[in-house]
C-alpha cells in the first residue's frame, strides 16, 4: 500500500491513496489554515471508523443479521504535550435492522477491536479503547 501527501500551500495538503482517490486536509485559521479539509488526526479517527465498521456489517451479515444501518460515533481525548497522541478513544456504534440480536453485535465489535481492525488494534498500543452499542429496530418491510 503507498499513500502521496503534497504540500499546496501554508498547512493545506493534498493526499492521494493508492486506489486513486484524493483528499485535501488543512488546518485551521489559528494555525495558519482555511479550514478547507478534515485535520490530519481527524483522518486518523475517520480512518478508524471505517475500518472497523467494514468489519462490524460484514461480520453481521455473515452472522445472517438483517442489517439494515451502522453507524460509528468516535471520541477521543488526546495528550497535552507532544507528542499530541490519543489517550482514550470510545466508538459508540448505532446498529439498525430487523431482529438484530445483541450478542452478535457485542461479538462483532469485539472481533473488529481486537482481531481485525488494524487501525483499532494500532491506536490501542497507545490509547484506552472502549465501545458500546445500541440497536434499533427498523418496522418490518411489507410487501408490495
Amino acid at each position: 500500500m503507498k499513500s502521496r501527501v503534497k504540500w499546496v500551500e501554508d498547512v493545506c495538503f493534498m493526499a492521494e491513496s493508492d486506489s486513486g482517490h484524493a483528499l485535501i486536509m488543512d488546518g485551521a485559521p489559528e494555525v495558519g489554515g482555511r479550514n478547507l479539509g478534515p485535520r490530519p488526526m481527524e483522518m486518523l479517527l475517520m480512518g478508524t471508523g471505517g475500518c472497523t465498521s467494514v468489519d462490524v456489517v460484514m461480520i453481521l451479515k455473515k452472522s445472517r443479521q438483517d442489517v439494515t444501518g451502522c453507524e460509528v460515533e468516535i471520541s477521543a481525548d488526546r495528550a497535552s504535550d507532544h507528542p499530541k497522541i490519543f489517550t482514550r478513544i470510545h466508538m459508540h456504534f448505532t446498529v439498525r435492522g430487523r431482529g438484530i440480536k445483541p450478542e452478535i453485535v457485542d461479538r462483532a465489535i469485539k472481533l473488529s477491536a481486537e482481531k481485525y481492525c488494524s487501525a483499532s488494534i494500532i491506536l490501542g498500543k497507545s490509547a484506552v479503547m472502549t465501545h458500546d452499542f445500541e440497536i434499533i429496530e427498523e418496522p418490518a418491510t411489507t410487501p408490495g
